[in-house]
């Protein structure tokens, strides 16, 4: 089960350029399918960019059920958006949305020149940036006795466990995020301990 992969938490960019022409290049964390449109708009909106005539972009969103869309925007179908979205493959990220903008320079460069060109303007924005570790994590509710409450450390303690929340009533509560690849074990753990029949799993 995969239960860890590689995002950024900052918008970078780069430019490059292909026979007069600029290619400006922005990598976005991406959070929903509705932050790519709200991207979008603004870098279309944005006055500095006015007299751009491309505005092409590739996201990739989420791990398990991966959603992902490129799109050449007007530039000649296959050579804008599959390369910018088959660098974000090749490095390996999600929960990102790069954009490129072109300024015509006023030379063709053709189907494979515009190609080469929006790959390589994707790779000068994504081999300056940061990637940050993201671990897949599933909640887990416990409650148990306080006479427990140190052998329900020691269980946990081998596990790749955040403990969002401990609180204190006529029971211990603990609000648990489980590395989504070791919740099984860890449920295994304490059901084949001495204490399982005194610890109840609360629904998350």
């Amino acid at each position: 089960m995969k239960d860890t992969y590689y995002t950024i938490d900052t918008v970078y960019t780069s430019v490059f350029k292909d026979k007069g022409s600029r290619f400006i290049s922005f990598a976005h964390p991406l959070h929903t399918l509705e932050e790519s449109k709200r991207i979008l708009d603004s870098y279309r909106k944005d006055a500095c960019y006015k007299g751009a005539c491309h505005f092409c972009y590739a996201y990739k969103l989420g791990i398990e059920k991966s959603y992902t869309r490129s799109s050449d925007d007007g530039e000649p179908s296959g050579t804008a958006g599959r390369p910018i979205l088959n660098q974000i493959e090749s490095y390996q990220l999600s929960d990102i949305l790069v954009v490129v903008i072109r300024f015509f320079g006023g030379t063709l460069l053709g189907t494979s020149g515009l190609i080469n060109a929006y790959k390589q303007a994707t790779i000068a924005c994504l081999k300056e940036i940061v990637p940050v570790k993201t671990i897949l994590r599933t909640p887990l509710k416990l409650q148990f006795p306080y006479s427990l409450q140190t052998e329900i450390e020691r269980i946990i303690k081998g596990f790749d466990v955040l403990i969002i929340e401990r609180k204190y009533e006529e029971q211990v509560n603990y609000h648990l995020q489980v590395k989504k690849g070791e919740y099984d074990l860890l449920l295994q753990s304490i059901q084949n301990s001495d204490i399982s029949k005194l610890v109840n799993l609360l629904s998350s």
